[in-house]
């Protein structure tokens, strides 16, 4: 007798259950056990215990933003913040000693509204909001005797300490050549690597989600090899090679696209090309002979091309355009100030302000007795409206189910160990924890519990696991209270938000592509009639079926017109990933506010298919100089297709060139 099928969680409830996968980052442990727990160690010793537990909550909150990746930007990814958090720390010490509650209340949550708006920026915008808040609650409320100009020093120090450590030591794994690239050198090599897996998968289900994780891994490099530099160029050999061979795979991941558009198998020798540059990437040799694909059609000879340019890029270490293009303050301010920018801000601000006045008014009634922690109510408050940290509900009760469990396990700890030399030690373990606790939500607040009830201790504040409990308590059902509460404008703001901005950058690719069509076709019937007159046309004037692309050995107009092309189709691959990453949180959030976003996963992939096809049209175009049949009609379908979908879903669909 068969059992009956279990019912499916609902989506919120699901995924609160979801995990990251993957092998432990032990580099990055390393530096969390060497983080935290030293720099209190030190400051016990020299007998600054309380600018140590800031600098300590510092170190903290910079393990949480040591993602894997290059060191470079590293040095945005955790020193941004950092700064934020700083100047976050410096005001709120100051405005939280000299104005009164009411006054520290509306000026905290015109900050949140700030902080909220900037989130909307980007992953790093979104870290160095939640710091400002967080240090902004801290500063004004936790009791300490120094200076805000001393904690603010302390602050930096503590993250600096992990950036640090971050820059000094090296990659398990990363030691051949130069160790300063081996996170970029990864990076890179997985791009091949995903080029190769897409080129597996062609002609098969799992195609369009291997070509989800070729994006996501050029995304990953991009981010790799575009940090922060003090020299506008790369400096060095081995960075110019690594930047040659990140730029080398985009063609091939071009071709790849193209094949897997076609829908049709390709032979296993097509991908152990990449799987050999791959190979040279990541241990730092060279390529060797690489196995030529069959040329039997548009798509592998496009392929075919791309591998010889990519040796001889691995060689001669020449072409290190990244094809990035950076955003502008006008494009940055339309973030801020655009509907998913304002939606954002104000339910940050909302739930920030709302969480100060509280905590304000049980500080001065004296509900927490002598033990004044009210900054912990809105400094859970920040991280529980994040919504880059998973949706509404599902960070509820994460939350909720980390607090108490962390807490009751500190309980258990402070009960046995001996002060200080106990809870240091404690707060260096919390500290080499805390990267493999991200995977995970609860995990991750558990293990950021145990370490900040940890330095209250060691601060010289008695046991406060219950308070702990009952601040995140209310803090939960604020934020769900607030996060429920009807806005102005049209909800869902971020979600159309990244489709908008995704939408524009698929539409600018599909109009570049076009162009490249109506040049090919008059540069064909200027041929065409220099011909018909007697006259041999100029060398290089009209493309010849079967020929080799021009890359950087071709004609600076058509090598300059494809490099475009690869900036126009980074971005717009970028693009949908963000919005798809947005569309996947709302639909996960409780019913009431998931329907907001109804319609939007139907229209990413429509525009996902249509630049997936532009992709094909340009490879195709490359090769023959004109667009089939298939090519144009498939394109005029899924603009028809879009522009049903966007009146639907809210979305303008601006006026295009007609395919073809």
């Amino acid at each position: 007798m068969s059992r009956p099928a279990a019912l499916p969680l609902p989506p919120w409830l699901a995924h609160a259950f979801r995990a990251q996968r993957g092998p432990v980052p032990w580099n990055a442990v390393a530096r969390g056990a060497l983080s935290a727990g030293p720099v209190l160690l030190v400051a016990v010793l020299v007998g600054h215990t309380s600018l140590g537990v800031v600098a300590a909550i510092a170190a903290m909150l910079a393990g949480i933003n040591d993602r894997p990746g290059g060191r470079r930007v590293s040095v945005r990814r955790i020193g941004v913040p950092a700064l934020a958090g700083a100047c976050g720390l410096l005001m709120g010490t100051y405005t939280g000693a000299q104005v009164g509650a009411v006054a520290l209340t509306l000026l905290l949550t015109l900050v949140g509204l700030v902080a909220g708006g900037v989130s909307a920026v980007g992953p790093v915008a979104s870290a160095a909001g939640t710091q400002w808040l967080v240090a902004s609650a801290i500063g004004a409320g936790m009791p300490l005797p120094d200076p805000g100009w001393q904690r603010a020093l302390a602050y930096l120090v503590g993250a600096g300490w992990l950036l640090g450590l971050r820059l000094a030591l090296p990659t398990p794994g990363g030691l051949a050549g130069d160790f300063r690239f081996d996170g970029e050198r990864g990076a890179v090599a997985a791009v091949y690597d995903a080029v190769a897996a897409l080129l597996d998968a062609a002609g098969t289900p799992d195609a369009t989600s291997r070509r989800v994780a070729l994006t996501a891994a050029l995304d990953h490099a991009q981010d790799a090899l575009a940090g922060p530099r003090l020299r506008r160029y790369a400096s060095s050999s081995a960075e110019r090679r690594l930047h040659a061979q990140y730029a080398a795979a985009l063609p091939l991941a071009e071709a790849a696209t193209a094949l897997a558009w076609a829908g049709e198998e390709v032979s296993g020798r097509s991908s152990a090309g990449p799987r050999r540059l791959a190979a040279a990437v990541r241990d730092n040799t060279h390529t060797g002979p690489l196995p030529a694909p069959s040329r039997s059609g548009p798509g592998l000879r496009a392929l075919d091309d791309a591998l010889l340019h990519a040796a001889e890029a691995f060689d001669l270490a020449k072409g290190s355009d990244l094809h990035t293009r950076k955003r502008g303050a006008r494009a940055l301010l339309r973030t801020v100030f655009g509907a998913g920018g304002r939606e954002y801000g104000l339910r940050v601000a909302l739930c920030f302000g709302a969480s100060v006045g509280v905590a304000q008014a049980l500080h001065q009634a004296r509900w927490q007795g002598l033990h004044e922690h009210w900054y912990w109510l809105p400094a859970t408050t920040v991280f529980l409206v994040k919504p880059d940290l998973g949706p509404l509900a599902s960070r509820v009760l994460n939350r909720a189910a980390g607090t108490v469990l962390g807490a009751l396990v500190f309980a258990g700890f402070a009960a046995v160990l001996p002060r200080p030399e106990g809870l240091i030690a404690l707060v260096a373990l919390s500290g080499a924890l805390i990267p493999v606790a991200t995977r995970h939500f609860a995990a991750q607040t558990a293990v950021v519990t145990v370490l900040v009830l940890a330095l209250v201790m060691v601060g010289g504040e008695p046991q406060a696991s219950a308070g702990r409990i009952g601040e995140t308590l209310l803090a939960c059902a604020i934020v769900l209270i607030v996060g429920h509460l009807p806005m102005p404008g049209q909800r869902a703001g971020g979600v159309r938000s990244r489709l908008a901005v995704a939408n524009v950058a698929a539409q600018a690719y599909l109009a570049h592509v076009l162009r490249e069509s109506e040049a090919h076709a008059a540069r064909e019937s200027d041929a065409h009639r220099l011909r018909t007159a007697g006259t041999e046309p100029v060398a290089g004037t009209a493309p010849v079926a079967g020929t080799a692309p021009a890359t950087d050995s071709g004609t600076g107009a058509d090598s300059d017109s494809r490099g475009v092309r690869w900036t126009l189709r980074r971005d717009a691959y970028r693009a949908l990933a963000e919005a798809r990453t947005a569309i996947a949180l709302a639909a996960a959030e409780l019913p009431s506010l998931a329907r907001h976003s109804e319609g939007a996963d139907e229209i990413a992939t429509t525009l996902e298919r249509l630049v997936d096809t532009t992709t094909a049209c340009a490879v195709h175009l490359d090769d023959t100089g004109r667009l089939t049949a298939r090519h144009t009609e498939r394109l005029t379908e899924l603009l028809a297709e879009l522009a049903k979908e966007g009146e639907r879903g809210g979305l303008r669909i601006p006026d295009l060139p007609a395919a073809g």
